[in-house]
């Protein structure tokens, strides 16, 4: 006769996790709250992945290191947070959630994300925050989520945005702060309806015309752009005001000094940021 398998997960971890999941479905709750709960393994929540009613999934401040591609199971889910966790890698099935609008793997080790992950339906919040995630690690359809309204990219390691930025027609809210960025794509300008653009912290030392399409000196708008090596005539601008930034960025003699900046092809400016001590470089200790 076949014993069941014996699960090698303390009682204790799992009774925590089991406790919280047992009286959401007794009530039919469908928010789930499991943050900071030590859990390190989808094996101490038993029977997630049957609630199908739940809109709502926190997971944030746990020891998680997998996701297994059956969390797509859930349907309905809207919002799910993940943020400060030790995930590696996201699995490709979860950008076919038809309803998730809000996802948060902030404070992870990702440094790669999966083939299709840019074919969320209705994802209207990504937060990327704090991870290892450069130009060269995004999947190819990465900005074709045409709802999406937030995107988080700060504290990565991203030198160049890719031009593909410009199909965000809804993006509201860009975050590259604290990146590694040189210069930004012309096609940022694109973003009608950007009202919030954060990049301090970089490399940057220009800044494209085309972002003086943008409105991002209104009442309600936000443009954060301390921290960087700018060329004289812009640092000059910034100590007055960010107003007057895009004042002359607007102006024939900028865009002169523009093409001119381009065309020299000056030399990079040094990275300022040392991120071989951030916490998601670390890896687990065997």
């Amino acid at each position: 006769m076949n014993q069941a398998p014996v699960s090698c997960i303390p009682a204790s971890k799992m009774s925590k996790a089991k406790k919280v999941i047992d009286e959401a479905k007794e009530i039919q709750n469908p928010e789930l709250d499991l943050a900071d709960k030590s859990i390190s393994s989808f094996d101490e929540m038993p029977g997630l992945f049957n609630m199908l009613n739940i809109t709502r999934l926190t997971l944030s401040h746990n020891k998680i290191q997998v996701v297994p591609p059956g969390l797509a199971n859930l349907v309905n889910l809207e919002i799910l947070n993940f943020f400060n966790n030790q995930i590696e890698e996201l699995p490709t099935s979860l950008s076919s959630m038809p309803k998730l609008r809000i996802l948060n793997v902030g404070m992870n080790r990702l440094d790669c994300l999966p083939r299709g992950f840019g074919a969320f339906p209705v994802l209207e919040v990504l937060d990327l925050t704090y991870n290892n995630l450069n130009e060269t690690t995004l999947p190819g359809n990465f900005f074709m989520m045409e709802t999406l309204r937030a995107l988080y990219l700060g504290d990565n390691d991203f030198e160049f945005l890719p031009p593909e930025v410009g199909q965000l027609k809804n993006l509201q809210i860009l975050v590259l702060r604290e990146n590694d960025l040189i210069e930004l794509p012309k096609e940022v300008g694109d973003l009608n309806r950007l009202r919030e653009l954060h990049i301090q912290g970089n490399r940057l030392t220009i800044l494209p015309p085309e972002i003086g399409n943008l409105d991002l000196v209104s009442s309600k708008s936000v443009l954060k752009m301390e921290n960087n090596p700018w060329v004289t005539p812009i640092a000059d601008q910034l100590s007055l005001g960010v107003p007057h930034v895009m004042d002359y960025i607007r102006t024939e003699t900028y865009r002169f000094l523009y093409n001119r900046h381009i065309a020299a092809k000056g030399p990079v400016p040094p990275k300022m940021n040392d991120k071989t001590r951030k916490l998601s470089r670390a890896r687990q200790q065997s």
